[in-house]
């Protein structure tokens, strides 16, 4: 078998140029272009309405473009949606299964939707069981499941079929934080096996498990790269985390302070983004002494990808203008 990154130098398994989609007057997404490596984790990162969603439709040739062209698993976007489908396993951030059939009938029945061999299915529906840990909960109707094991069972019906590609649309979303541990755990394995994953999403601790990222926002690609890459080059600002008391009341007043590019509630602290780190310390030790607050304990950290993604969002804000309405 070929190791994932012997895969990555045999071509991409997506690839897409100036790719557009208008729904009347409004442009979703806006002439993005990227490639996806064969055998890697490909994050699409962004916020709600962002375009992800829009993007990752096309991709599976459920919606058509309005513009440019991208080819998955090798088949083209526009011309030969029908062979994309048969080539990809697509879940999506609404739950697909049938929650009155049991366990098993769903797996049966997307094994017959995804047209798994005969002699392969009991194979195929044995692993299901074993990957989403219900062998033991196999006749149980899916709608009496926690979400955690309902996310596992859809994840391995949209792969039964063993496809190259698998495109996950927001697959975590409403789901405790150990559930999505497991669920990313499954994506490696299924990764290490070849399976080339494209998943969106905008929690940016899933973002730090991908090989690779596109950040979108409004539509347009702002930055792409591996995820230590990104805030390696994308971050020239100084990142400060300041504890002290009342962090609401304190971010308030250090928002306006000299040199503070922005200020980010983050935990129980706050995150400042600030030109001259030594500078603003300074100016934000005053200000927060002299409105009488305590405990003030203020030291330069890495920038995590959520400060990466804050800065280049209010950066394309400012050179773009008032934004317009969003949708995904």
């Amino acid at each position: 078998m070929e190791t994932r990154s012997q895969m990555a130098a045999n071509g991409p398994a997506v690839s897409v140029r100036g790719l557009e989609k208008r729904f009347g007057a409004f442009v979703a997404v806006k002439g993005i272009s990227f490639d996806v490596a064969r055998g890697r984790i490909f994050g699409f990162l962004g916020p709600n309405g962002a375009g992800k969603s829009t993007t990752i439709r096309m991709l599976c040739g459920i919606l058509e473009p309005s513009g440019g062209e991208g080819t998955v698993a090798g088949f083209d976007v526009r011309t030969q949606p029908e062979r994309i489908k048969a080539h990809i396993g697509y879940m999506t951030q609404k739950f697909s299964l049938y929650e009155e059939l049991t366990v098993n009938e769903n797996i049966d029945f997307y094994s017959g939707i995804h047209r798994v061999a005969p002699a392969e299915k009991a194979a195929r529906k044995k692993w299901v069981l074993n990957m989403a840990g219900l062998v033991e909960h196999q006749n149980a109707k899916v709608g009496t499941l926690p979400g955690g094991w309902k996310q596992r069972l859809a994840l391995g019906c949209a792969v039964i079929h063993r496809p190259p590609i698998l495109l996950l649309d927001e697959p975590t979303s409403g789901v405790d934080p150990i559930s999505r541990r497991r669920f990313w755990e499954l994506i490696y394995e299924l990764a290490d096996e070849g399976v080339t994953v494209f998943v969106t999403t905008h929690y940016m601790d899933e973002a730090e498990y991908c090989d690779e990222l596109v950040l979108i926002y409004r539509g347009e690609i702002i930055a792409s790269g591996p995820p230590a890459r990104l805030k390696a080059e994308y971050m020239r600002e100084t990142v400060l985390e300041i504890s002290c008391e009342r962090a609401q009341d304190a971010m308030e007043l250090i928002e306006g302070a000299q040199g503070v590019r922005q200020a980010a509630l983050f935990g129980k602290g706050l995150h400042v983004v600030a030109e001259d780190g030594e500078q603003a310390a300074e100016a934000i030790r005053r200000i927060l002494a002299s409105a009488g607050h305590g405990n003030v304990h203020i030291e330069r950290i890495p920038p995590s990808l959520e400060d990466v993604f804050v800065s280049l969002i209010e950066e394309h804000d400012r050179d773009s203008g008032p934004a317009r309405e969003m949708r995904t």
